[in-house]
């Protein structure tokens, strides 16, 4: 079937009625809180650590923290809450995260939001833990994921999930749809409006986004929330180390199915890169943020539902499969 990416599609301008792009408001509602934007750094050891997730609360960005160190997420979610701020933690299918989430109930220690984090979402598993959860902690909002199809979003949305993350294998470090052959890699987007035609709750695009146009582009087609992995990678606050080649300064970005996460070379799906070091993730996230309000001037609007409601083409002679 005919299908399209972030780079075929362009958005069409609607009349203006603000003065200037400063008036547009591009915050959102996701779950019981509003974010200054509706962009969220891809839960990935190479992306997010504690230190920035504490600032992403403070500074009312939405956050989720990985689950790559399992036995702190309890004390993160302690330190988050005796600071006054929201947790929101990853957690997977293995038989200790059942174990985990009692834990967490036992001690009353309750996540404001919580991500069932699998590379395959449409899975009994996940709607089994979907379920566990929601009895266990009902009051935290529960995104699972992540999948790529309607038939996906809906069995999700019908087990309880909250919210729903859409993407198989389009992010840069990731090599899904090579190893195997499967994916959204390509049709990102278009697996995007596909699912929203389906869903009754929110939807996290995940993977793909290449440029700031991108992320009113996922809006568009049925965003409510943006992961950002490569984009939001590299910045002052990320984790590793700055390396400097031949005067030029990076950082390392690696999948979370990389060799370099699992720490041995099996079932491997993810690769390691450098990605060019960008200085303060403010001023990037800033730049974000006005690149929307611009998005939202353009739609003719003054939020973010003006940008559903844009007509759109197809410009097929651009496409670079989202690799640059």
């Amino acid at each position: 079937m005919p299908t399209f990416d972030y780079d075929d599609i362009q958005l069409i301008p609607n009349k203006c009625i603000i003065k200037s792009r400063k008036e547009a408001d591009p915050s959102v509602q996701f779950g019981p809180r509003r974010f200054k934007i509706p962009v969220v750094p891809a839960n990935m050891a190479s992306v997010i650590d504690a230190d920035l997730a504490e600032w992403l609360a403070a500074n009312d960005y939405y956050y989720v923290m990985h689950r790559f160190n399992p036995t702190t997420r309890a004390d993160f979610i302690a330190r988050m809450h005796k600071k006054g701020l929201f947790a929101s933690i990853s957690v997977g299918i293995k038989d200790a995260e059942y174990e985990f989430i009692d834990q967490l109930k036992a001690k009353q220690l309750v996540p404001e939001y919580i991500t069932i984090d699998v590379a395959h979402g449409h899975s009994d598993f996940v709607i089994q833990m979907i379920k566990y959860i929601k009895k266990q902690l009902p009051t935290a909002f529960l995104t699972a994921g992540n999948v790529a199809t309607p038939e996906a979003v809906r069995d999700l949305e019908n087990a309880g999930a909250d919210a729903t993350k859409v993407g198989v294998g389009p992010g840069k470090a990731c090599i899904t749809k090579l190893k195997t052959g499967f994916g959204t890699g390509g049709w990102q987007l278009d697996a995007l409006r596909l699912c929203s035609k389906t869903a009754r709750k929110p939807l996290i695009a995940d993977g793909g986004i290449r440029h700031n146009g991108d992320i009113a582009k996922s809006v568009r087609f049925g965003a409510s929330m943006v992961m950002i992995g490569s984009l939001l990678a590299g910045h002052q606050e990320s984790p590793g180390h700055v390396i400097t080649i031949d005067g030029k300064q990076y950082k390392q970005y690696w999948g979370s199915a990389s060799e370099v996460q699992k720490g041995a070379y099996r079932n491997v799906e993810g690769k390691q890169m450098l990605v060019p070091y960008r200085g303060s993730i403010k001023d990037t996230l800033q730049e974000m943020e006005e690149d929307l309000q611009s998005s939202i001037s353009y739609a003719g609007g003054r939020d973010l539902e003006s940008l559903t409601k844009v007509d759109y083409v197809v410009v097929k002679n651009s496409i670079m499969n989202g690799d640059y």
